[in-house]
């Protein structure tokens, strides 16, 4: 069994990446690591901030880790929250009370649905060095209201293309196949497989 560390303390995260890695993988997070500070987020691109995550880890423990950052864009939000989807409400900032903000703006604008993405890229590394990256995005709506209590973040505000059902609604089988974290993993996963034949 190969070990990869996910760059995350988010438990959802991880079950999710555990799930799609499967069980030749042995997948732990940094919750088994309390000593390490956080990474600071300081880009201004997904891609930037999933690079500095991964590095973060990976120039402090051996072995290859695996960083994802994502969030959502709303079109009519100028692509808010973006890369601060995580910290959109301000400091302290949760799922729930990021929700709560983003059905604040929304309802500014009037209107039931609104055209937005989530968009996801993840980079692994070793040591000092970015082995790869990859994304993925799911073109949907944002609708002021929140409906179902699974998923986690904004899930409970996106229906994606081609469903009726918000991503807190869909099983989790079907969101793990449609979004964007899973259409980045599936070309992380054929560089993975390709590198190390698993």
């Amino acid at each position: 069994m190969q070990r990869i560390i996910i760059a995350t303390k988010n438990a959802h995260k991880t079950g999710e990446f555990r799930a799609m890695l499967g069980a030749p993988w042995e997948v732990v997070d940094l919750t088994a690591f309390p000593e390490l500070p956080a990474a600071e987020e300081t880009g201004a691109t997904f891609e930037e901030n999933s690079a500095i995550k991964a590095l973060h880890a990976a120039e402090r423990f051996a072995g290859w880790v695996l960083a994802d950052d994502s969030g959502l864009e709303v079109d009519a939000l100028g692509g808010a929250p973006g890369v601060i989807s995580a910290r959109y409400s301000g400091e302290g900032a949760t799922d729930a009370t990021n929700r709560a903000r983003l059905i604040e703006e929304l309802r500014k604008l009037g209107g039931g649905r609104f055209p937005a993405r989530f968009r996801c890229v993840l980079s692994v590394a070793e040591g000092t060095r970015v082995l790869g990256t990859w994304s993925g995005a799911v073109e949907g709506v944002v609708v002021p209201v929140e409906h179902g209590s699974g998923g986690f973040g904004y899930d409970a505000l996106f229906i994606p293309d081609g469903e009726t059902k918000t991503f807190a609604e869909l099983p989790a089988e079907v969101k793990n196949r449609l979004s964007h974290r899973a259409r980045a993993f599936a070309a992380f996963r054929e560089w993975l497989s390709a590198t190390t034949g698993v």
